[in-house]
């Protein structure tokens, strides 16, 4: 890691703002249309888990199989209702400190980016009033690998300019952020909506809240 960073590149879902209960409401509201029971305990198992893996778990209650195209409608329907829902989000719904992090950093003269999968992440910024905060946004609109592939990583750090060991990454996924160490980056895990799907061992890791990043970025400074 350099000795000072000059780009921070910030996850979006579960750093920035957190759709949780967004996504729990679309997936709800398609099981409910099938016929399949789905509640919040079994919601907690799609963490950190992708749109047609998470399906598959909640096919597990499903009363009859479903063919590879029937699965693709659901997902795709599913999707349609959280874009319905995310249009509702708002300033207010942006998570605490992130907006005071990202005033310290821009003084600072710090790049910041979004690195976020999802090519629902235009839509999210706009409506919480972020679309120009960031110096740039790497989504799955303009990135054509996925996190945890390192290639990911460095595509991102492209679209910021800066080298690996001039950047840090922030994310909440003790599996697919800290992939970005691949590539040279520095890691910092938020833990307000931390997912460790496979029960990583964090202690030797920077993780806390955003005042705990801020310090951090201080002694980085």
């Amino acid at each position: 890691m350099s000795d000072r960073i000059l780009g921070v590149i910030f996850d979006l879902d579960g750093v920035i703002v957190s759709t949780d209960n967004c996504h729990y409401l679309a997936w709800k509201r398609m099981a409910d249309e099938e016929g399949i029971y789905f509640d919040r305990k079994i919601n907690e198992r799609l963490r950190g888990v992708s749109r047609m893996e998470s399906l598959e778990i909640i096919l597990e209650r499903a009363q009859r199989p479903y063919t590879g195209d029937e699965k693709q409608a659901m997902a795709a329907r599913k999707n349609a209702y959280y874009v319905e829902l995310i249009g509702s989000l708002t300033r207010a719904d942006i998570l605490p400190g992130a907006l005071d992090t990202l005033s310290l950093l821009k003084e600072r003269g710090v790049k910041v980016a979004i690195g976020s999968s999802s090519k629902n992440t235009p839509i999210i910024l706009r409506q919480i009033g972020l679309e120009n905060a960031f110096d740039a946004v790497a989504d799955g609109n303009a990135i054509t690998h996925s996190k945890p592939d390192p290639a990911y990583y460095e595509d991102v750090l492209r679209a910021l300019d800066v080298r690996g060991e001039e950047c840090l990454m922030v994310g909440n996924d003790a599996t697919e952020d800290m992939a970005a160490r691949e590539v040279g980056m520095d890691v910092f895990l938020l833990t307000d909506c931390l997912i460790n799907a496979k029960n990583r061992d964090l202690n030797a890791y920077p993780r806390g809240d955003f005042a705990a990043l801020n310090a951090y970025i201080d002694a980085l400074q």
